[in-house]
């Protein structure tokens, strides 16, 4: 202790002497000072603590000698309170260690995240999100393009809060979250500002692990998705289970190819991990078959193939290694694959097709151990074995055995493929045994039901081959080549195949029948007649691609299948009219089947029959064809309206009321039609449908209701049937498709004051309002256009509108919209909003002046007409006639009434009659030669435009007037 108080009095002495006469100098020497403190008071003092607070606290290792001690005491003195004291301390000491412990357990567990991970989570999740259902969101941004150097993309004064970045997520269920991602975790934050975009920071939610778990919690659709998807994100493969190695088709399935080398990455460490004790693998480790489609197990198959050979010599007939050849050539077309893909994704980018997936890639389902199977599959098994050895007649009898097995069950299928029988299947068909052909063709027909299957008889390249067979003069070849084309035809890689190997050419040959109108028909007559089906078969399953159906048109299968209409068979039908329902989505298909003779009326006759799948495909090919009035006319001369309105009392299949009510919907389009309909009884029956039914029917029954809203005696029937309420009902929804009709017919119907009150009450033009902000221009358009005829019907308008909370303000900033039927339809909505005075005032307030005059150098003729009308009204307000005129509105105006729309010409004529009340205004008209065009419309027979033409000149000539005797007195 003395030599620590000298020490420190020499430090002191030491500071006095070191007197610094400036500041600067005194902080450039304070460092080494508080250095050189603090070496001579470790020095003197080891540990702090223990002087302190006693030797139990020591923190230095290896001093702490408290329990020695007490030991030594315990010794010396038999003290029995002695003893209790060391007993108190060890299980304090044992207390402390157990609480340090599970401290420790705690902190351990709460990983904080960091922008690595953040990122890698993000860009993951982009991998499975889209537009389309079964994605696990609609999309998912980065609020801020701009990335930090530390790979965070929050502002640096948000960096110190722990903050990484900002997503705005958008579910198919839920409205857009906006999220942040932190340090301690993700969590909700307050959006955006509505004028300044900028992120309200405060946390509205609890904070989450991940950006997973967040939307688990949040999203009942991401959870389900998540579930569909083919790999989990962060589950490890258990041990004890046998490992599949496969690589997926990104072409199909659409996800990215980075997040499968992860998963192939994560797969091959766990395969180096030892198996779990207790529970031994019976099953060698192997890839699966999508890995020896493509020839990556190649070298590992061939060293297989010879130890196998040269364990097993027999003698060997000519025609076996005739087929021992075929069958060695399997790796070399599955090698090849690979390199059809690579030079077929360039083309991906521009194929389309008319309708999603129809069926997208099933999880494969392996079986834990061989107790699970059935006896069938290791039947299957061996007779694949005698498909691989047998010579021609062991090959014929093999597939003999195996017809007799159910190979609509999965069990059969999958035992097939899994002991490599596609792909003998397949070679088979490059033999020139028919038998062999024909039995392996049976055989594929039948378990290519299976999507899986379908999918690996692409990839071996069994498509092409059946393509070449299509030329074959065996008929029995043709029509099982047809078949199995139809079924493995599903996805959009094999229908690409088909179309470029010269597939859609070969099978519309097929349907070339001259037997089709035979009453009696010979054998081979009818054989023709079902090559003709299997064609339309294969036909069907192509014309989902847009390509395809343009090749088929180019192929001339129109006036073919027109041909095949007539036939009396369902069997031959029911293709033939499920082609032209998916092909009638091309104009040119539309054209064709209005145009070709006797189509439409065999649709229409065919709506009559009994069976439900061939009425549900003529519904829904006159549903897309009835766009054309021609089209709608031909349906109502034939008697198709008739058996449409009957088919609306079948309410129990769902698909076949979708295509009813749809062609329903298209034919109420023409007038005529309507009043059809309402002989029939039609209204009352789509009333009954607006309630308990699937989404793609409502949009259909809405529609058609709209469109029989356009007459006043069909309004007055709906409101009888008391459809109103259920229409207000469906303003709540979300289906885009659903509310642009509900919108329209619900405006309809507001057209009568009978009406509008009970809109009114149900609070209808609120729910209208709400939905100018939905993100759809389409609905935008559709509410603002529905809002018109509500102002003009409501008992006070404008007190309604008012009581709107920021409802005004909504409507005019939709003028900064830049799709022009929303316009066009906001313009519609002002001219009937400024017709009082006070609301009037406040879109002034609003700015909707120099937002009208922004508008005004356009050449739509619909959105000049709505916009001329609503310059016209609100010049009645203050000094928005100077102020239009400051805007530069008016010129462009003027040109206006060049345009070949009457509509226009009056709603122009009324705004120039309202601007030319301001002097400027006049000289700037005059200037555009406004007087020469306006002459001509004096004599207009329509009165408006008449009386605002005439008067639009006089104030330009009472203002020339006035100039004159200013200047000569």
């Amino acid at each position: 202790m003395k030599l620590l108080s000298l020490r420190r009095a020499s430090a002191l002495d030491i500071l006095k002497k070191q007197h610094l006469s400036s500041e600067s100098h005194l902080n450039g020497k304070h460092t080494w000072i508080i250095q050189y403190l603090s070496q001579v008071m470790k020095s003197a003092n080891r540990d702090p603590i223990v002087k302190i607070l006693g030797p139990g606290y020591g923190t230095v290792e290896g001093e702490d000698m408290s329990m020695l001690r007490l030991l030594e005491k315990v010794k010396k003195d038999d003290d029995p309170e002695t003893e209790i004291k060391m007993k108190i301390s060890l299980l304090l000491q044992q207390l402390d260690m157990q609480l340090l412990n599970s401290s420790l357990k705690h902190i351990s567990r709460e990983v904080r995240l960091t922008p690595t991970s953040v990122k890698n989570e993000v860009e993951l999740l982009k991998h499975f999100s889209g537009k389309r259902e079964d994605t696990v969101l609609e999309s998912l941004e980065y609020t801020s393009d701009y990335e930090f150097s530390n790979g965070c993309r929050a502002p640096p004064w948000r960096q110190v809060h722990g903050e990484i970045c900002y997503l705005i997520v958008k579910p198919h269920d839920t409205n857009p979250l906006f999220i942040t991602c932190s340090t301690a975790g993700v969590f909700l934050n307050g959006g955006r500002e509505k004028e300044k975009d900028d992120i309200k920071y405060e946390r509205k939610s609890d904070i989450y692990k991940d950006l997973v778990t967040f939307l688990r919690e949040r999203s009942p659709k991401f959870l389900e998705n998540m579930a569909k998807q083919e790999y989990t994100f962060f589950e490890e493969p258990v041990h004890e289970k046998q490992q599949h190695l496969e690589i997926v088709d990104t072409e199909d399935s659409g996800q990215s190819q980075k997040f499968y080398d992860c998963s192939e990455k994560n797969v091959f460490e766990k395969m180096k991990s030892p198996p779990v004790k207790g529970k031994p693998i019976n099953k060698k480790l192997e890839p699966s078959l999508k890995w020896k489609d493509i020839g990556l197990a190649g070298s590992q198959d061939a060293a297989k193939k010879d130890i196998k050979e040269e364990k097993e010599v027999r003698p060997v007939s000519h025609e076996l290694k005739k087929k021992a050849s075929i069958i060695s050539s399997g790796s070399v077309k599955a090698q090849s694959a690979a390199k059809r893909k690579v030079s077929e994704k360039s083309e991906e980018a521009s194929e389309s097709s008319s309708e999603s997936e129809e069926d997208e890639e099933q999880p494969e389902r392996h079986q834990e151990g061989n107790t699970d199977l059935p006896s069938e599959y290791w039947q299957i098994q061996k007779l694949v074995k005698y498909l691989k050895g047998g010579n021609q007649t062991a090959t014929v009898i093999a597939l003999c055995s195996m017809r007799d097995f159910n190979l609509a069950q999965e069990t059969c299928q999958l035992a097939i493929r899994d002991v490599g029988g596609l792909e003998v299947l397949i070679n088979l068909l490059d033999t020139e045994d028919v038998k062999c052909k024909i039995g392996s063709l049976k055989i594929l027909k039948e378990i290519s039901q299976n999507s899986q299957i379908r999918r690996t008889i692409a990839d071996l390249g069994g498509l092409q081959i059946m393509v070449n067979i299509l030329d074959s003069p065996d008929k029995d070849l043709k029509c099982l080549a047809a078949e199995t084309i139809a079924n493995v035809a599903k996805f959009k890689r094999a229908r690409r195949t088909v179309r470029q190997h010269g597939g859609i050419t070969r099978l519309v040959g097929l349907l070339d029948c001259v037997s089709m109108g035979l009453a009696n028909p010979t054998p081979s007559q009818a054989k023709d007649i079902e090559i003709a089906r299997c064609g339309a078969l294969a036909l069907w399953s192509c014309s989902k691609s847009t390509k395809n159906k343009e090749a088929i048109r180019k192929a001339g299968g129109i006036p073919l299948l027109a041909q095949l209409l007539k036939s009396p068979h369902v069997s031959m039908l029911t293709p033939v009219v499920g082609t032209l329902q998916e092909c009638a989505s091309e104009p040119s298909y539309r054209l064709a089947i209005k145009t070709e003779r006797g189509m439409i009326e065999n649709l229409v006759k065919n709506l009559s029959s009994e069976n439900q799948e061939l009425q549900m495909h003529c519904a829904s090919a006159i549903f897309k064809c009835a766009e054309d009035e021609e089209t709608r006319d031909l349906v109502r001369q034939h008697g198709g309206l008739q058996p449409l309105a009957t088919l609306l009392s079948n309410s129990e299949n769902k698909e076949l009321l979708a295509a009813v009510t749809g062609a329903i919907w298209k034919c109420a389009i023409s007038r005529e039609n309507v009043t059809k309909f309402r002989e029939f009884k039609v209204i009352e029956t789509l009333v009954g449908l607006l309630t308990d039914q699937p989404e793609e029917v409502l949009v259909n029954v809405v529609g058609a209701l709209g469109e029989c809203c356009q007459e006043p005696i069909n309004r007055a029937i709906i409101r009888k049937c008391a459809g109103i309420p259920p229409l207000v009902n469906l303003l709540t929804g979300t289906n885009q498709a659903l509310l642009v009709n509900v919108t329209k017919a619900v405006g309809s119907c507001a057209a009568e004051p009978e009406n509008m009150m009970i809109i009114d009450r149900l609070d209808g033009v609120r729910l209208l309002w709400s939905l100018l902000k939905n993100p759809h221009p389409d609905v935008q358009a559709s509410a603002a256009w529905a809002i018109c005829p509500c102002i003009e019907n409501a008992k006070d308008a404008g007190e309604m509108v008012r009581s709107f909370v920021g409802g005004l303000e909504l409507i005019v900033n939709l003028l900064k919209s830049e799709h022009k039927e929303v316009l066009a339809s906001v313009c519609a909505a002002i001219t009937n909003i400024a017709k009082d005075e006070e609301n009037l005032a406040v879109i002034t307030d609003h700015g909707v002046v120099p937002l009208l005059s922004r508008l005004a150098n356009t050449n739509n003729d619909k959105l000049r007409r709505h916009l001329a009308e609503a310059i016209s009204r609100c010049c009645m307000w203050g000094s928005n006639r100077i102020a239009f005129g400051e805007t530069k509105a008016v010129a462009p105006l003027v040109h206006y009434l060049k345009s070949h729309d009457t509509a226009v010409h009056r709603a122009t004529a009324q705004a120039l009659y309202q601007l030319s009340e301001d002097p400027n205004n006049c000289i700037t008209m005059h200037e555009n030669g406004v007087v020469k065009l306006l002459l001509g419309m004096v004599g207009s027979t329509d009165e408006i435009l008449q009386e605002a033409a005439a008067g639009c000149i006089a104030n330009i000539r009472r203002l020339a007037l006035a100039t004159e005797k200013a200047k000569y007195g």
